[in-house]
């Protein structure tokens, strides 16, 4: 028999990468969405029947944020995310034989906006406002269950960078556009992660068995969102770029249905707990993923 992977939720960006990796690695992927061609969230049978015997479970299941935090918009991302994870532990729980690994998709956005310190596990400090209740909720779904033969993991993970989605084409639009300038005051953190270390963390939770809790999925080097204009520039070989005021950006993000907490939220986060664990990023550096991603 395949050794059998089950990815919940996993359509998206992130879930089709990890999908063609599992693939190539000879695994059975098994996946649960709202698809029609995938086993439903309401058939909670042919869940447990999935992750009966399956060597991991990946959550990535969510509603995207890249839209308006209107009431009807903020209850489906919170229940979205939520709803699923108590399925999910419901369904481990009556399991014969249960993953012993189920690792759930979290935010760095938990954490406040900080211009003045990083935040690690450790020593981070909790934000407020909606992008933070949600987390919290997640995160708290989550660990709501008692699994004595799963480990549970949240991966905080920061913005994800690779090639064929994401967040790539509306920067690189604006930088070949004359418009990759300093967004706001230029001043606000930029945490990231190449997509290749996000399914190199999974990998490496999953070989490292003493490890469960929540981990900050983030590049060790995070950067001034200046930096990360000059760094596309520079890539994409543009000499210069029309800066974006906040009311711009403000304006803009009504006609394209998105908030500017996106852009403007200082994310300054540090993978300390994988670091402290003997993970190494393969891409560290921004100019490094940059380099893989656009040339």
């Amino acid at each position: 028999m395949k050794k059998k992977i089950v990815l919940a939720g996993g359509t998206g960006f992130i879930g089709q990468f990890f999908e063609k990796k599992f693939v190539e690695s000879g695994y059975e992927v098994v996946h649960i969405s709202r698809r029609p061609q995938h086993i439903s969230w309401a058939d909670q049978k042919r869940i447990i029947e999935a992750l009966d015997g399956a060597e991991m479970l990946i959550n990535l299941a969510g509603k995207t944020v890249n839209c308006r935090y209107n009431d009807k918009n903020k209850n489906e991302i919170m229940q979205s995310r939520t709803e699923t994870t108590e399925i999910l532990g419901q369904s481990i729980s009556k399991c014969d034989n249960p993953p012993p690994l189920w690792i759930n998709s979290s935010t760095a956005t938990i954490y406040r906006h900080a211009e003045d310190r990083p935040m690690t596990e450790t020593d981070g400090e909790i934000g407020s406002g909606f992008s933070v209740e949600v987390a919290k909720a997640w995160e708290a779904s989550l660990f709501s269950f008692d699994l004595p033969q799963t480990r549970q993991v949240a991966l905080r993970i920061t913005i994800v960078l690779g090639k064929d989605g994401g967040v790539m084409e509306p920067y690189v639009n604006l930088v070949r556009f004359g418009l990759g300038g300093v967004q706001g005051p230029g001043n606000q953190m930029f945490s990231w992660i190449h997509i290749e270390d996000l399914y190199r963390i999974v990998l490496f939770i999953r070989e490292n068995e003493q490890l469960e809790g929540v981990f900050n999925c983030a590049a060790p080097n995070p950067i001034t969102n200046r930096e990360l204009m000059a760094q596309f520039r520079k890539t994409l070989n543009r000499k210069f770029g029309i800066p974006s005021p906040k009311w711009m950006l403000e304006m803009g993000a009504v006609f394209i249905g998105t908030e500017t907490e996106l852009i403007l939220k200082s994310r300054w986060v540090m993978p300390e707990r994988l670091e402290n664990e003997g993970f190494h990023f393969k891409y560290e550096t921004i100019e490094k993923a940059l380099q893989q991603i656009l040339k």
